[in-house]
């Protein structure tokens, strides 16, 4: 879906025409800003709060059916009537919270309690809405069965290739950094990220959905920080494992990955006999 309409936004920019407007003074933004993805976002964040209801019939994640010829005249007269709105989502980062990268850290997590058997303090630099904080409480197919939770409504299914190790997990702390949060227990936090899935995803929206479930059932600890300064005073526990977990953090914050991780090297140096785990 969003190939064809960013055919038809790049064949309108090159006429002349109103998207051209809309991107203008853009330009020139480097890839990692995601630009076409930020306009895009933008525009399915119209749809999901109900400011474009002629673009519903079009958009898969709100029950349509997608057909670039036909809904094109509607997205053009959507896009004049929202263009202040449209320009205000190309200042926004987009937060994808793909839930779908939890199947990988419970992996991890599961290899430290193999390893240590210790209860965990997570800890998730980027972590956006903190979704994956809560890796331990989705479930979870693997080729070689399950593992988590019982089959709910509110709980997501990732899919991974190979089982991981045997045993549990217990999160006793989760602690989310990031410099723009989101709280997803709100209409707002919820829209904003189901903005960014692509409308016709419909696994990945049903995951998020899920997720976004599952946090409202939970207390939301994500704190606005750059980095996180309680860990360079915290000297840890030796009853305790610490995990440190990265989510996309490489392409979300450029030059200041190399601080971060250095926050958390010196939070390992520190932390003496207290086991550190960096996922």
């Amino acid at each position: 879906m969003y190939g064809e309409l960013l055919d038809l936004v790049a064949a309108d920019v090159e006429a002349g025409g109103l998207f051209g407007s809309i991107l203008s003074g853009h330009e020139d933004d480097p890839s990692r800003h995601a630009v076409p993805l930020r306009l895009l976002g933008g525009l399915h964040r119209l749809v999901l709060d109900g400011r474009a209801p002629t673009l519903r019939r079009w958009y898969p994640s709100t029950g349509g059916s997608w057909d670039a010829a036909a809904a094109w005249p509607d997205i053009i007269r959507v896009a004049a009537d929202h263009a202040d709105a449209l320009r205000a989502a190309l200042d926004q980062p987009p937060q994808t919270n793909e839930v779908g990268r939890s199947a990988a850290l419970i992996g991890g997590l599961l290899q430290v309690n193999h390893e240590f058997g210790l209860p965990i303090r997570l800890f998730e630099i980027g972590a956006s809405a903190g979704l994956n904080l809560r890796a331990d409480r989705y479930r979870y197919r693997y080729d070689g069965g399950h593992w988590g939770r019982p089959r709910h409504g509110d709980y997501r299914r990732c899919v991974a290739r190979s089982m991981p190790p045997a045993g549990g997990v217990r999160i006793v702390e989760r602690h989310g950094y990031d410099i723009a949060p989101i709280d997803v227990t709100g209409a707002d936090g919820e829209l904003t990220v189901l903005s960014y899935v692509w409308p016709d995803q419909h696994a990945r929206m049903k995951r998020l959905r899920g997720a976004i479930a599952v946090a409202r059932q939970s207390r939301r600890n994500c704190t606005a920080r750059p980095q996180p300064r309680r860990w360079r005073s915290d000297p840890g526990r030796r009853d305790v494992d610490r995990a440190v977990a990265f989510d996309h953090l490489a392409v979300s914050v450029g030059r200041r990955t190399r601080r971060n991780r250095a926050a958390v090297e010196h939070l390992g140096a520190q932390a003496g006999r207290a086991p550190r785990s960096h996922i």
